[in-house]
């Protein structure tokens, strides 16, 4: 998020998305921990729209879809964003307890 930021303040913008576009897996790792407003939001909507039914999207979030709307900031933004990466998607929720306090619990008793 911080390299779209720059790159729209340096009038970038358009090649990084195309970077990003083209990657053959792009992972979002803590997605929804920022909130990353409306302005924030809409160079990466570009980017899925860009990766929609092409290339794979990875994102890893603890967040629930309910949520997102406060990372977005724009209800129909992120409704649309949702939709984009769910397209065609597989979902894998792995629960809401954290594997790294599991891993640490069991190292303790070590």
């Amino acid at each position: 998020m911080n390299e779209l930021a720059e790159a729209e303040a340096g009038h970038r913008l358009s090649s990084v998305i195309a970077r990003y576009s083209t990657v053959d897996l792009l992972c979002l790792d803590e997605f929804g921990y920022l909130n990353l407003g409306k302005k924030g939001a809409k160079p990466l909507f570009q980017i899925f729209t860009e990766r929609e039914g092409c290339k794979a999207t990875a994102v890893a979030t603890n967040s629930p879809f309910a949520e997102w709307d406060k990372t977005f900031g724009d209800p129909r933004l992120c409704a649309a964003i949702a939709d984009r990466i769910t397209f065609r998607c597989t979902l894998i929720q792995t629960g809401t307890e954290s594997y790294r306090f599991h891993v640490t619990e069991a190292e303790r008793r070590d």
